[in-house]
């Protein structure tokens, strides 16, 4: 749900975060990473394996769902919302570690940016509608799906650095709800 409010009022709008491209990446990162982790770790046999599918997919999660919460508590604190944007962009720069360990720990390749590979799945961003099953093709193979994934977190990670300097001019440049505040309790003792 989103809140629209005007420039004089406290609490500024918020919310509608699913209009978010870094929202959307996200989701994309925490659905493809459910699926990866179902296909290629082996939930039961083996208490690594178990702990850290858990961590991937929880990580995957936290990237998500702390935009989400981040944008919903941006009415009434920038700084949650830069703190909790921060919190995402750290999930899933620990699930980027997973996945590169996966690689490494398989000796699988991991693919450079250059790789024509990667260069097909960057490409993909640029479809509209897209969701986890644009890229259902690279769940094949783990090599693949977890490059694809790497991939995927790059994109999701960039969006996310962006929000994160726009919410620092943003704040910089206009405050918080602090001295929102407090213009607005001046203004109403001098009416």
């Amino acid at each position: 749900m989103t809140y629209t409010t005007n420039k004089t009022n406290i609490i500024l709008v918020h919310g509608g975060y699913r209009k978010l491209k870094s929202f959307q990446m996200s989701e994309i990162v925490y659905d493809f990473t459910v699926e990866f982790c179902k296909a290629y770790m082996s939930y039961k046999s083996n208490r690594t394996y178990t702990r850290t599918y858990d961590q991937m997919v929880q990580a995957a999660r936290s990237g998500r769902q702390n935009i989400a919460e981040g944008s919903q508590a941006s009415g009434t604190s920038k700084k949650t919302e830069l703190k909790l944007v921060g919190v995402a962009r750290a999930s899933l720069e620990e699930l980027l570690l997973d996945y590169e360990d996966y690689l490494r720990q398989h000796e699988l390749a991991l693919w450079s940016k250059q790789d024509q590979r990667a260069q097909e799945i960057r490409a993909l961003a640029y479809r509209t509608n897209r969701s986890y099953k644009t890229y259902e093709t690279y769940l094949r193979s783990a090599e693949s799906a977890s490059n694809c994934a790497i991939s995927l977190i790059h994109q999701a990670n960039y969006l996310l650095d962006q929000q994160l300097k726009s919410l620092e001019r943003d704040f910089l440049k206009e405050g918080g709800f602090t001295e929102r505040l407090y213009k607005a309790r001046t203004k109403n003792r001098t009416e």
